[in-house]
């Protein structure tokens, strides 16, 4: 028997997996406004690297594609180049012996589709159809456009209300944020090239924990117009909007439906994750601007409402930002019984401190985005016995974030995962008994790299439980506006990119009631686009500025350095109240986390030009 010998790494194959994991890190932080023809070059040379060599398709096939595009991105294409691509690619993509070299091929054939204008303009015109220089990746992924490099500094230098003075620049909700943003800021930072993404999130926090937002003051309104807004809705939406046009010298009036502001900031997210005295630091310092508030105004044509036509009547413009409130439903047998809960119900009954007693119960929470996981939680807090999450996908394919699953999971809650709702089972008396469940088995992947799940050959499961939350959605309550001839489309407003509606009226809409249920940042971001069109349409051009002076970056070298994470309550000490559990960073945190950031703003890619002021 011949002496066989342990595989060990050769310091040429540990070199390689660092490159690897350093190119991957590469892709995370690939700015957005890069050139996708460009992109796609790249991606087909890692390819053809990787190929073996042996097949002619992709020896040959893949090196000729790469010259096709080189020709495209140095000027010398015609639309006929256009045809040779897609038909070498397709001969590559039905011929090559090797994934590699089919995925690589068929790559090209989906850019094809989908970057076809940038192909035409490359043609036709010699440059890239996309910007001049790569915004900063931060603010281009925040959908608001706050100037994140910029408040990171005033932060690390201990400025605190310069920087909540800069995030309202586009944000007037920097408590919210700073407290439960979902930050997509984060998904391209550019320090994913060195270690990881900067905790832009708790940063903001930083600042309105030792500045309060109602303490900063407001920045000078321009004088009056005489100009009136009517906004429906009293969410991040409508009060951001509001907010705005106040600066800008219109007078607005909110009109509420509840008999509370705050929409899903107060309705639809716990208080131990947003505790209501910081939601109204927010809200204080918005109606310090001096925007009117009715509450309890409801619009519609029932007894007690408010019609649309009225409004249209006293009002110069409308803006519709009523939120997603009402409940879907599953569609199953069984769900009429007594013990099945919305999770609109659940938290609006949490949000007006109507708190449901579950002492001793079994609960069940059918959904796997955040608003299920606000559910799932908020459960334990309730007294739950017994708290578990159904849902048919696994838990890695789960749409709320991470950090929440996990909170959820360490507070007790158990998961079942690849469970479909089937059934809901009733007792004698109409109660719920107990959530049929079908067993799935993860199936074909998407043209998203999201696996589906299909029915598995496995009986049905029985779960006995007392109460069963659905947690899968929200809709809007569209019909009042239908019937005062407003555009619905799928139970949605339908409003231009612009907020305005389609047709000459002075209705505007944005946020959830136009998009569906999205997140607080993107509700904002609609109110900010909201204002600025709104005072377009009114005949002014008002630009909101701030000109609070940025620090110089620092020019010492970047090195390797541990992200900050937010410290939070032990789960056997904050699972049994609705007290606050994430902790603020100390200063010593906070100076380190805010010397991590590569100060894009200045360095290495676009700078923000023209004073730091938005116009939309």
């Amino acid at each position: 028997m011949s002496r066989l010998h342990l595989e060990t790494q050769t310091q040429a194959q540990r070199t390689v997996e660092r490159l690897y994991k350093d190119l991957e890190r590469h892709l995370i932080a690939s700015p957005p406004g890069a050139c996708p023809i460009d992109l796609q070059l790249s991606f087909l040379k890692l390819c053809h690297a990787q190929t073996c060599g042996k097949c002619v398709p992709c020896r040959i096939g893949l090196g000729q594609l790469q010259r096709l595009l080189e020709d495209v991105l140095d000027g010398k294409a015609t639309k006929q180049t256009i045809a040779t691509i897609k038909s070498t690619a397709a001969n590559i993509r039905d011929s090559a012996d090797c994934a590699i070299g089919y995925e690589a091929a068929n790559m090209v054939l989906t850019g094809l589709d989908g970057f076809m204008d940038d192909y035409i303009h490359h043609i036709e015109k010699g440059t890239c159809a996309g910007l001049a220089a790569a915004p900063i990746p931060c603010t281009a992924f925040c959908p608001a456009k706050v100037d994140i490099p910029g408040y990171i500094a005033l932060v690390g230098a201990g400025r605190y209300a310069d920087a909540v003075q800069l995030i309202r620049k586009d944000n007037p909700f920097p408590t919210a944020c700073g407290l439960i943003c979902e930050h997509p800021c984060e998904t391209h930072c550019r320090r994913n090239i060195i270690d990881t993404a900067i905790n832009i999130r708790g940063l903001k926090r930083m600042a309105v924990d030792n500045a309060p937002s109602n303490t900063v003051p407001l920045p000078e309104k321009a004088p009056a117009t005489g100009k009136r807004v009517a906004i429906i809705g009293g969410g991040p939406s409508g009060l951001t909007a509001a907010y705005y046009l106040q600066l800008m010298g219109h007078q607005t009036a909110v009109f509420e439906a509840k008999s509370k502001l705050g929409g899903m900031l107060r309705y639809g997210i716990p208080s131990y994750r947003f505790p209501r005295e910081r939601l109204q630091q927010d809200l204080d310092a918005i109606l310090a601007a001096g925007t009117e508030i009715h509450l309890n105004s409801k619009i519609g044509n029932a007894p007690g409402e408010i019609p649309l036509e009225q409004l249209n009547k006293d009002y110069d413009a409308i803006y519709i930002a009523i939120g997603a409130h009402t409940d879907k439903k599953i569609g199953i047998e069984g769900e009429d019984a007594d013990g099945v809960i919305s999770a609109v119900e659940l938290l609006r009954n949490i949000g007006d401190d109507n708190l449901p007693d579950f002492t001793g119960k079994t609960v069940v929470v059918v959904g796997g985005g955040n608003v299920a996981m606000d559910c799932t939680r908020s459960a334990i807090r309730l007294g739950a016995e017994k708290v578990g999450i159904a849902y048919r996908r696994r838990q890695e394919d789960m749409t709320a974030l991470p950090e929440e699953i996990e909170g959820a999971i360490a507070e007790g809650a158990e998961l079942y995962s690849l469970k479909a709702p089937h059934k809901i089972e009733k007792d004698a008396d109409g109660k719920v008994a107990a959530l049929w469940v079908e067993p799935q088995i993860i199936g074909p992947i998407d043209d998203w790299g999201r696996a589906r799940p299909v029915r598995a050959d496995l009986p049905l499961l029985r779960i006995p439980c007392d109460i069963v939350i659905v947690a899968i959605g929200q809709g809007i309550e569209s019909q009042p506006f239908e019937e005062a001839g407003v555009k619905v489309k799928r139970g949605n407003i339908a409003a231009l990119d612009s907020t305005k509606l389609p047709d000459d009226s002075k209705l505007f809409a944005g946020g959830d009631c136009v998009t569906g249920p999205a997140t607080v940042i993107r509700a904002i971001a609609a109110g900010k686009v909201a204002a600025a069109n709104i005072d377009e349409y009114l005949g002014y051009h008002h630009e909101i500025s701030c000109d609070v002076e940025i620090p110089t970056p620092a020019l010492e070298d970047k090195q390797p350095c541990g992200r900050i994470q937010m410290n939070e309550k032990e789960p056997s000490q904050r699972k049994n109240n609705f007290d606050a559990f994430e902790c603020g960073m100390t200063l010593q945190e906070a100076c380190q986390e805010a010397g991590r950031c590569l100060r894009c703003d200045k360095f290495g890619m676009s700078s923000l030009k023209g004073g730091r002021s938005f116009r939309w």
